[in-house]
């Protein structure tokens, strides 16, 4: 209950009667201080009057006063500055390092805030706090939503510097990595990710001007041109066409030439998955990106508009597999463009993501704002999470809106986190 404390605590939520210390003195919270999350006292920098004294500096909280002496602070000297104990339940006097007694205040969380929380905790059905979804202000919707997303964004720049480490300070190669990745539509993310880490960038770089050789060496690095990753049912149908055999000695050539080693095949996963979305398919469509020089962060830096995103991501697959989803299994003549749908995500998930965090890595807000622009340009995606926010009362019209709830879904009711929620607070206090 220490955390429902802190929340009390921290948005002035006390129970209809006066404060008062231990020893029976007047207590007034003026400013319940900066929240702390780290080491050191809950909260910095409070001004509460005890008496008809005010005084300026921390306050901890605990569940009880005990935990004073057993979180060791009777012996730590930063605590030397709170100026007031909070706790749930008073159990024993607390001094400080000094040996001086401090005053103490007891906490009761009010009844309605606390079986309000033990219903966001215990409900569910998503969100918890639907039943006041409808009564929400748009202004403060809207606060909580342009947060989400930069929390969002801030998020994902984390995750693509984690990569840039990975490649070595190489932005343009973690640039590649994060767009593999994407292509794996969930699915086959993190596979497409290990694939990407294994692509030479600076052979394939020699070879970029010949799409049947990016293809051989993306093919071959994913394990897809070992005779083993054909079904046995389409292995002499592969071989009789030729192109399969034909992919595979050009990949074993270059792979001697630098010295590649290819990822095993049975990391890709096929169950359940839309032959469109086979890595062959995605695969293909990557080398025809990369071969029209579409794949590169400086083109995507050079993007002013959502129009120029969809024209810098549209790709189709080579000539073979417009008419296979993999080797030796036929299928009728299809270009297999990248769906709308498609390229929405990627617009969302790479394209943003990646300018907000060379935004970010070179000081240039432009780039950042940019990153914005195009969120609210962009249509909205479509998937349970958005369906169940439209479904309580939220509108939902654009990426901004829908990375925003998944964010909020993923960090904050997923993890029961509601007293960092605005929404969990709106509930709370109702």
């Amino acid at each position: 209950m220490e955390q429902l404390l802190h929340y009390v605590w921290k948005h002035k939520m006390f129970p209809l009667k006066e404060l008062e210390t231990t020893d029976g003195k007047y207590v007034e919270v003026i400013d319940a201080g900066l929240h702390n999350r780290n080491a050191g006292p809950d909260f910095f920098n409070a001004k509460v009057c005890i008496g008809r004294t005010l005084w300026v500096g921390n306050v901890e909280i605990h569940d009880k006063s005990s935990d004073w002496y057993l979180h060791g602070h009777d012996k730590d000297s930063n605590y030397d500055s709170v100026i007031l104990h909070v706790a749930g339940v008073i159990d024993t006097d607390v001094r400080t390092s000094k040996g001086e007694y401090l005053p103490q205040l007891q906490l009761d969380v009010p009844q309605s805030v606390s079986e309000h929380y033990e219903e966001l905790l215990k409900t569910d059905s998503y969100p918890p706090c639907y039943k006041v979804i409808p009564d929400l202000t748009p202004l403060m919707v809207h606060a909580w939503m342009a947060a989400l997303q930069t929390e969002r964004l801030e998020q994902k720049t984390e995750a693509i510097r984690h990569r840039v480490e990975q490649c070595n300070g190489s932005w343009e190669d973690a640039y590649f990595v994060t767009l593999a990745r994407n292509y794996g539509f969930g699915i086959n993310g993190e596979v497409f990710e290990q694939w990407a880490r294994g692509v030479p960038l600076n052979a394939v770089a020699h070879h970029r001007d010949d799409l049947f050789q990016i293809e051989a060496i993306f093919m071959g690095q994913a394990g897809l041109l070992e005779l083993e990753a054909v079904p046995d049912y389409y292995q002499q149908a592969a071989l009789n066409e030729g192109y399969f055999a034909k992919l595979r000695n050009e990949y074993l050539y270059l792979a001697h030439k630098f010295s590649m080693k290819p990822m095993d095949f049975k990391l890709w996963r096929f169950l359940r998955l839309r032959p469109q979305n086979f890595p062959h398919i995605r695969i293909s469509q990557l080398a025809s990106l990369y071969y029209q020089r579409k794949a590169g962060l400086s083109q995507l830096i050079e993007c002013e508009s959502v129009e120029d995103l969809k024209r810098l991501f549209s790709s189709h697959v080579t000539p073979y597999w417009e008419t296979h989803y993999t080797f030796g299994s036929t299928s009728s003549k299809n270009e297999k463009h990248l769906s709308y749908g498609s390229l929405n995500l990627l617009m969302i998930n790479t394209a943003i993501p990646m300018l907000f965090a060379v935004g970010r890595h070179r000081g240039k807000e432009v780039l950042c704002d940019k990153a914005f622009d195009f969120l609210e340009q962009l249509k909205a995606e479509n998937n349970y999470i958005i369906r169940m926010w439209q479904q309580v009362g939220l509108l939902v019209k654009t990426a901004g809106d829908s990375q925003a709830l998944i964010q909020l879904k993923k960090e904050y009711c997923d993890k029961r986190d509601c007293l960092r929620c605005r929404f969990g607070y709106e509930y709370l206090k109702r």
